[in-house]
Parts: C-alpha cells; structure tokens; sequence
C-alpha cells in the first residue's frame, strides 16, 4: 500500500471514529470489556526471530488481557472479538492487540464474528515485519472450553474455572508455532476506560507495524486513545 494511499484512508477512518465519538464515548468500538489478571509463561526458544519472544529477560510475567466485543451486538449475536495482552518486558509494557479470525490463509487476515470466544482463533490480522521477514500472532484457547459471549458471564466463567490461552506465531503463509501460555484467574469487577492497548506505542521488542499499517491506524489511534 502506498504512503499517499495509507495516510488517505488513515485520515477517512479518522472521520468515521469522530461520528461514532458522538454517540460512543469515550470508545467509538470495543466499548465494553471483561479484564483479567493472570500469568504469562513464555517457552524456551521458540524460534519466532521476534527478541522479545525468543531472548525474554523472565520465562513468567504478570499479564493483563481486555476481552471486548468489537461493535456492540447483543450478547445472543455473533460480534468481533478483541482481545488486549499486556506485560512488561524488561522495565516497558508490551501490548499485543488480537481479533477473532480464520484459522488458515487466507481466513488468518479477515475478521470473523462469533457468538463466544469458545473456538475463536484470533490473529494480529496484519503481519508484524521482524529480522527474518513478516510474522503473524495469535491465540485460541487450549483446551477447548465452552465459555459464555456476555462478557459479565464471562468474568463469571473465568472466576469459576480459570482461562488458558496458548500464544503462536506463524509466517503470514505458514503453520502456527506456540510461543506461551497465559493463565487467566483474576477477573476485575467492572470495566476500566483507562486501560487503553496500543501496539505502535508499545510494541513487542524485535518486532514493529509497517509504516503503511502506522499510517492507516494513527490518525484514529490519536482521536481516540489521545
């Protein structure tokens, strides 16, 4: 994608989140969410060519994931789901920023609504351009568990039973390799509209968002996220 072309559609997205600012406030989508506390394990050399991955200061951190439905469907219809990760590496904040999608290619790079986040894939949609070439992330819950699309049962749910995610990385054509594990046990009571992920501001050590993908987002980012 060209630079005139990322910035065009960058500045019209930024027009269309000002609308919907107006009658969502103080976050145009993704506006309600269910926050978990729990632990990151990252696997010994994976092999991802991503240095926060492969070379982590601690093989365990302290995690925190947002789980929201992206446009605000009723809990009984299907919506995108996002999920947020946040940890620190080293002494920065690292944010991933994932959404339900396909599994394979090309379902990896498109949004996929679903009633729960029960058998939800989600993918960083874009790859993230690293040392050895464009890298894809993802997550799926392992195992399979049936778990609730409201996201107040879902904080119900994850009190009950803690949540296990498995993290992976694949080449944008390639096969998914797991990279961690999160444990969520630790629901938040409520929403938090302060906790905002940003993954250009916090990005992943050893991997970064191609300009063009910068371009596009920033000028909504800035609106929304100030």
């Amino acid at each position: 994608m060209s630079a005139y072309l990322s910035r065009g559609l960058g500045l019209a997205l930024r027009g269309v989140m000002a609308l919907i600012l107006l009658v969502r406030h103080p976050r145009p989508i993704h506006a309600h969410g269910a926050i978990f506390n729990g632990r990151l394990t990252l696997r010994p050399n994976p092999g991802s060519g991503i240095r926060g991955i492969d070379d982590p200061p601690a093989a365990e951190a302290p995690v925190v994931v947002r789980v929201s439905r992206s446009v605000g469907t009723p809990s009984w219809a299907p919506d995108v789901y996002g999920l947020g990760i946040r940890w620190v590496h080293g002494a920065e904040e690292v944010d991933l920023q994932l959404a339900s999608t396909g599994i394979g290619v090309p379902g990896r790079f498109l949004l996929l609504p679903r009633l729960t986040p029960t058998r939800a894939t989600f993918s960083s949609v874009v790859p993230y351009r690293t040392p050895r070439g464009p890298v894809m992330l993802g997550a799926r819950t392992v195992p399979p568990r049936r778990l609730p699309g409201a996201v107040t049962e879902l904080r119900r749910a994850v009190d009950d039973q803690p949540w296990q995610l498995r993290l992976y990385y694949a080449s944008p054509g390639g096969i998914w390799h797991p990279f961690a594990e999160v444990r969520l046990d630790s629901p938040r009571d409520a929403d938090d509209a302060s906790l905002r992920f940003d993954i250009d501001r916090r990005p992943l050590p050893g991997a970064e968002t191609y300009p063009s993908m910068r371009a596009l987002r920033g000028p909504s980012y800035r609106l929304t996220q100030g």
